[in-house]
């Protein structure tokens, strides 16, 4: 129902309004390592509705090939009830909700762990995101601290679709001001993580739907050992500050200029490339050779951007094949499980970064140190993921 308002006339009113210096405010957002309060649950502002047009343009500008993502019929012929907002796109989604909140003072992000997507995701679902502060580590004085979050993406109708943990680097305050406080609250919402969550999916056809897909994709296609090489890399342009904030991250490093330039070390310069976006280029170049035929994305851990990427950087990808495995009860007649280590690396080609450095690029960053071995500059990125594929001939 709509009402009739009548409000008085615009009147310019500047001239009469005397400037006052003493009243100035610099709001800011995130959090200062101190600030972090282990058992704390933010509620995000916000929230995010999906829209077809969205889901589709995430799709093709990520290069996503699986045809649950872009074709209408074909996800209503593999049981679901439309078009699916891709994983990428939920976690992107999800994950930058909760920046003004968790991360928009951090340093880095040092890892994702343990995500898992437990439902889907389909036009005009309304997405809100919850972080609970798990742990918050102290260096000594001056050095930056180590928190450690949980996130949850939840719906419309109170599911959890996502959950997952990562760490952040978070300096402390020092003298500078106090950052826009949360709302007040005298009671800590909800926080629903389920560590041995259950997957909510549509009972699968009989028939699965054919001719779409690649044939090389499917579950029979991999065995434990394989490293694929995918043929392509994606030139990343200017197009990344927008695409930013077009998911809601609002960590000024990835599109104020002028803030990435005042920074020191290996971020300072132009803004840094949205880490949610570059994994999400890295899935799609991926995506023609090992997820074509898959027909759920598990969820991933062990994530993490070991090298920053710019406007102007290129990025190819590199799949390895970690675990083949029957998918659980009645599933395994259609389906199997096959779990994936992917790379990213810049600036080189997949199968050049594969023939200069060979197994080491398969080694994770961090744990080179120990090893007496170099880490690579021009690897990106690594992750491992599993993915609910396709046995062949269920079409």
């Amino acid at each position: 129902m709509s009402q009739a308002i009548r409000f008085r006339a615009q009147v310019e009113l500047a001239k009469t309004v005397q400037v006052d210096l003493a009243k100035v405010r610099y709001p800011h957002y995130g959090r200062y390592l101190e600030e972090f309060v282990p058992g704390q649950v933010f509620v995000h502002p916000r929230g995010f509705t999906f829209l077809r047009a969205q889901m589709e343009a995430f799709a093709r500008t990520y290069m996503q090939c699986n045809p649950l993502y872009l074709n209408e019929q074909y996800a209503k012929a593999s049981g679901f009830s439309g078009l699916l907002a891709s994983p990428q796109m939920v976690f992107n989604v999800v994950l930058s909700l909760g920046v003004q909140n968790d991360s928009e003072k951090a340093m880095a992000n040092l890892g994702y762990y343990d995500a898992r997507f437990l439902r889907p995701v389909h036009e005009l679902d309304t997405i809100r995101s919850l972080t609970k502060v798990i742990d918050r580590k102290e260096r000594g004085a001056g050095k930056p601290g180590i928190v450690t979050i949980r996130t949850l993406g939840i719906n419309q109708n109170e599911e959890v679709v996502l959950q997952y943990e990562r760490k952040i680097m978070v300096a402390g305050q020092g003298d500078r001001p106090a950052t826009t406080p949360l709302p007040r609250s005298d009671v800590m919402p909800p926080f629903p993580w389920v560590d041995d969550a259950e997957v909510v999916l549509p009972r699968f056809p009989e028939r699965m739907p054919s001719g779409l897909t690649g044939p090389n994709s499917c579950f029979e296609d991999f065995a434990v050992g394989d490293i694929i090489v995918h043929a392509n890399g994606r030139t990343i342009t200017d197009e990344h500050l927008p695409l930013t904030y077009a998911v809601g991250n609002t960590h000024p490093l990835h599109f104020d200029r002028i803030f990435s330039s005042g920074l020191s070390g290996k971020m300072s310069g132009d803004p840094i490339v949205y880490g949610g976006l570059v994994f999400a280029w890295l899935d799609g170049l991926a995506s023609r050779d090992v997820s074509e035929n898959s027909v759920w994305e598990l969820g991933f851990t062990e994530g993490y951007h070991t090298q920053p990427s710019i406007g102007g950087d290129t990025v190819a990808a590199l799949s390895r094949v970690l675990a083949v495995e029957d998918a659980p009860g009645e599933l395994s007649a259609k389906f199997g499980i096959v779990s994936f280590q992917l790379i990213g690396v810049k600036n080189v080609s997949a199968s050049s970064a594969l023939a200069k450095y060979g197994a080491d690029l398969f080694i994770k960053e961090n744990d080179k140190k120990e090893m007496d071995k170099e880490k690579i500059d021009g690897k990106i990125f690594e992750i491992e993921r599993r993915l609910l594929i396709r046995k062949r001939g269920q079409s």
